[in-house]
């Protein structure tokens, strides 16, 4: 089993939101960079990023915040990434920077061709986020809630990328299979710091 500790994000502070409303925030640290440190020094192996202002947003709002927890942890450990990425300039870049992992929740969505060239351009790096209130996919940062099942998304999504995350408002459960071929806790070698360059391009 891989436990993941996750660093929600917003206004560049470390904090938990009370079922995803933006106004009732409990502040953990001033210093995302300092809070990954902690993770890792207590033995994570992964460590899960939400930029939340940027999930609102519907762009990256936490950046700075996010390259500081790279430049601090990011050549030991994975760390993935969610909240705000519609394009696939925001993947290419937070790629360079040293993220592995780039979660695709809202867009994945609304926007099932993007996902698909996010797949293609970025293979291996792509995971689909599934936030799901009362079986429903929510999105926007849990503000809407779409008609589509979470279930029947995991398997439309499964077949791109292999990878799913899954988090239900009741209880909070999350779920994350390891590729396909993967042993379970398996670890990818850590990729280069060189410019990415899209598949194809």
């Amino acid at each position: 089993m891989l436990l993941i500790p996750a660093i929600d994000l917003k206004d560049g502070q470390c904090v938990r939101l009370k079922q995803g409303l933006m106004d009732q925030v409990t502040v953990f640290s001033d210093s995302p960079a300092a809070m990954a440190r902690h993770w890792v020094d207590q033995g994570a192996r992964r460590l899960h990023l939400v930029d939340l202002n940027g999930a609102f947003a519907g762009k990256p709002v936490n950046e700075a915040a996010v390259k500081a927890i790279l430049e601090e942890v990011g050549d030991e450990i994975p760390v993935q990434l969610g909240g705000g990425i519609r394009d696939l300039d925001t993947i290419e870049r937070y790629l360079d920077a040293g993220l592995r992992y780039v979660i695709i929740g809202t867009a994945a969505v609304k926007n099932p061709g993007f996902l698909k060239d996010a797949c293609t351009a970025f293979g291996g790096h792509i995971i689909v986020g599934l936030d799901a209130k009362d079986g429903k996919v929510a999105v926007k940062g849990w503000v809407d809630t779409s008609n589509l099942g979470a279930l029947e998304l995991a398997r439309r999504t499964d077949s791109h990328t292999g990878r799913v995350l899954s988090e239900f408002l009741a209880g909070r459960a999350a779920a994350h299979p390891p590729a396909r071929g993967a042993a379970p806790g398996a670890r990818p070698g850590r990729p280069s710091r060189a410019p990415r360059r899209r598949s194809g391009s």
